[in-house]
Formats: C-alpha cells, structure tokens, sequence
C-alpha cells in the first residue's frame, strides 16, 4: 500500500488531533486538524456553524475540505468524527492511502471529551440530547462507515499520543525520525 498521506478517523475524543501531532512529529510530516480548516473557511466555531447555518451547511464545508485535505502528501490529517457519514468525504478519505480508525470505550470517550476545554465552546451536541447518551447512538450509526473506510484499527485505551503514534509507524511499516 503506497502512504501519500494519512487520515485518522474516529468519534469526538478518541485523539485525532493529538495524535496527528505525534505521527506527524516521528514521520517528519505535516499535520492539519479538518475542523479547524472548517472554522477558518467559515470565520466561526463548529458550534457556530451548527446554530447559526444548520448541520448540512457545516457538513457541505467539511466536504469542501476533506476533499482538499485528502490532495495533500506527506501530511496527516485529524478529521471530524463525523467526517465518514457523506460518500465523498469516504471516497476522498481512501485515496489518502492509509485510514488509521482511533478507537476507545464510550467511558474513555465521555471522560475525554469532559476533559477538553474546547469541547463545550467550539462543538455542538450532535443530538437533541446530547452527553453521554449521544456517544453510544452515534458509534452505533458510524461504526460501519469507520470500518468500511480504516486500512488500520488501533485501541487508544490507557495509551499515550506517542505510543499510539509509535504503533501507528510500525503497523503501516514507515520509517520513523526517532
């Protein structure tokens, strides 16, 4: 499999971004997180976006960008976690080379997602409901598209960005700056 680049997909808390970061630093690479490409091209936050334009607005933004995102090489990118629901965000995603799925329990999820300060001011609920009651429903509903898209499932649990990265490198057989 030729790597021109590398998409972490995975729900909201499973350390995309984080991770980007590492994997990026051990390949010598770039890194871009896809939601902050969509904040900059829209002028306002997620959650903004959300209130203010409705979800099919934001989600024709993030196809804008994944699109683009996936033309890059030697970059990794921290897409949405909701990045997989259109075709041709998945279609786009693919031509990436490798599809890293980050996965972890609803518990890791909720307790991370808590944990970010930027959650509750730059995200929105995803649901009527919201909390962790939302988490558990949507991996249900997106599991089969992470699945259908991930070249590489990886377990983030009681597992450091570095170590993730560590094993993301070798699994994908690339050469490493460290």
């Amino acid at each position: 499999m030729e790597v021109n680049s590398i998409a972490l997909i995975g729900y909201r808390g499973s350390g995309k971004t984080a991770v980007a970061q590492a994997l990026a630093a051990r390949l010598g690479w770039d890194w871009v997180d896809a939601d902050v490409e969509v904040e900059l091209r829209a002028g306002k936050s997620i959650a903004a976006i959300f209130a203010e334009d409705g979800e099919t607005r934001f989600r024709d933004l993030e196809a804008i960008v994944v699109d683009l995102l996936a033309l890059r090489q030697r970059t990794v990118l921290a897409l949405g976690g909701g990045a997989i629901l259109r075709e041709v965000n998945r279609k786009a995603i693919r031509r990436c080379g490798a599809v890293v799925w980050l996965q972890a329990s609803v518990t890791t999820l909720e307790r991370r997602i808590a944990a970010d300060p930027s959650t509750a001011a730059r995200r929105p609920n995803l649901t009527a409901s919201g909390g962790p009651a939302e988490i558990p429903r949507l991996l249900a509903e997106r599991t089969p598209h992470y699945r259908a898209c991930a070249t590489l499932e990886v377990d983030t649990e009681g597992k450091t960005p570095s170590d993730i990265a560590d094993e993301i490198v070798a699994a994908l057989g690339l050469p490493s700056r460290r």
